[in-house]
């Protein structure tokens, strides 16, 4: 089954277009006390693990999707990798129709992103990766050789100082344009690439809907960022009213009631479509 499939599987089944961001950020966990006392590494692994599983199991009906931002783990050593491994064992194992996306952003040269394809997709057991696209196609060849994963490439991120390189004008056409165009006809030959586009600029998200037909979007910036939800969807849902991965992460996890906001979330974006 390719990771499109996959998704589409559960859109269908949890009526869902949210993508839960486990960003599990030791330091607003050792904040807010949620679970363990945490001050030895194995405390923060444990916390981590734990508090993972319990946004999963108020949440795994509602979305269609869980992204693990790798730097929340690594930035604790072994034991944050640890638990991000174990976190995509435990989804594997009790949930493995719900797609996992390893937010890593790689990049590098096509041999090293060697080992990235092999930690992501074999150790991780990872069923999608973000990427730069800056090294270009035959640089991210080892992910898109991969027909069953899904490789999602930063094309218009959400972050305020996005436009610094990627409103450059590159033969006329803002670089992001260009990026989603290779993407949409260069690419995209296994038809397992999708792009990431922040919702705080929808007139951007627009401009790349037109681009790529109906390809899949992953669209941070709801919530905390400010993205709005509305003018997202207007600018962003294809043809069949489908085609986005709305993630949201701390404004559900770190919630006082992370299923309720997952809901609402959930509900209100059915409402709009």
């Amino acid at each position: 089954m390719t990771f499109q499939e996959k998704l589409d599987k559960i859109v269908k089944k949890n009526k869902s277009l949210i993508c839960v961001g486990l960003d599990s950020d030791i330091e607003k966990l050792s904040a807010g006390g949620k679970v363990y006392p945490i001050s030895t590494p194995t405390e923060q692994y444990l916390s981590q693990l734990s508090f993972n599983k319990t946004i999963i199991e108020a949440t795994h009906d509602l979305v269609c999707a869980y992204k693990l931002n790798t730097a929340f783990y690594e930035s604790i050593g072994h034991e944050g990798v640890n638990a991000l491994k174990d976190t995509c064992d435990y989804l594997v194992k009790k949930y493995p129709e719900i797609p996992i996306i390893i937010d890593a952003k790689r990049a590098d040269i096509g041999n090293t992103n060697k080992g990235y394809v092999q930690f992501v997709f074999t150790y991780l057991s990872g069923d999608a990766v973000t990427v730069h696209p800056y090294l270009g196609e035959e640089a991210i060849r080892p992910f898109l050789d991969k027909k069953d994963k899904g490789v999602i490439i930063l094309c218009r991120t959400s972050n305020p100082g996005a436009g610094e390189f990627q409103d450059l004008l590159v033969d006329g056409k803002p670089l992001y344009k260009v990026i989603a165009e290779n993407v949409a006809s260069k690419w995209n030959a296994n038809k397992n690439c999708m792009l990431v586009v922040g919702a705080t600029y929808p007139d951007e998200l627009k401009e790349v809907r037109k681009i790529v037909g109906d390809m899949t979007l992953l669209v941070p910036g709801i919530g905390a960022q400010g993205g709005d939800l509305e003018a997202t969807l207007k600018a962003g849902l294809n043809s069949k009213k489908l085609g986005l991965m709305i993630n949201s992460s701390r404004g559900i996890i770190f919630a006082q009631n992370p299923r309720e906001e997952a809901m609402k979330l959930r509900n209100e974006i059915n409402k709009l479509i």
